[in-house]
């Protein structure tokens, strides 16, 4: 697996199944995600049994993603006919549903994955790979799961906050931040200052 951090976002155009329901064959990643923040959410395969669970809870928090300017965008190597297969079985018999608002992307050729880093070489599948990115389109946030752990979708919400003060304000988020929190002057007395009065909450 290879540090994507600080780097540019790698393009792509793929087949997949829109919000709506709906198929395409030449969805284009930056363009989709031009002027947002993004979620780049990798996950192993359809029909499985983490998968759904994961895709359910990014989907439940969809407005608040989208309060915060950020667009999702979930690939796996399953083609764009088996996303909407997966689509169309209900939650309560395995699936996740037509009420998915975010596109399902296919990576068949597993060109996606491999450009990332992600691809395990044993299975041929993606690992659980979480990417945020800002605004600009550079990765700012790496998270790489094994197929066995789930993950914290509410914890993505509090990174783009993060990210979002550090953006507007200038100062760092320290450890366990919340938003609401002032964060840390990223200087000397800054950090001083910081730690005099919260050193106890940490």
């Amino acid at each position: 697996m290879k540090n994507l951090v600080g780097k540019m976002s790698i393009d792509f155009t793929s087949p997949g199944v829109l919000g709506d329901g709906s198929i395409v064959n030449d969805f284009n990643f930056h363009k989709y995600i031009d002027g947002s923040y993004s979620l780049l959410f990798f996950y192993p395969m359809d029909f499985t049994f983490v998968c759904p669970s994961e895709l359910i809870s990014l989907n439940k928090r969809f407005d608040d993603f989208k309060k915060r300017n950020v667009k999702i965008i979930a690939v796996s190597v399953d083609s764009q006919f088996v996303h909407k297969a997966w689509r169309n079985v209900s939650i309560d018999l395995g699936g996740i549903g037509n009420d998915i608002k975010f596109p399902l992307i296919a990576d068949i050729k597993r060109f996606i994955i491999t450009s990332y880093g992600l691809e395990d070489e044993k299975s041929g599948v993606a690992f659980r790979g979480s990417l945020i990115l800002d605004d600009k389109k550079v990765i700012r946030i790496q998270h790489v799961h094994d197929f066995p752990i789930g993950r914290n979708i509410d914890e993505y919400l509090r990174l783009f906050d993060a990210l979002i003060f550090h953006s507007k304000y200038g100062n760092v988020c320290q450890a366990g931040w919340k938003s609401g929190s002032s964060g840390i002057v990223p200087s000397s007395e800054g950090i001083k200052s910081f730690l005099s009065s919260n050193h106890q909450e940490l």
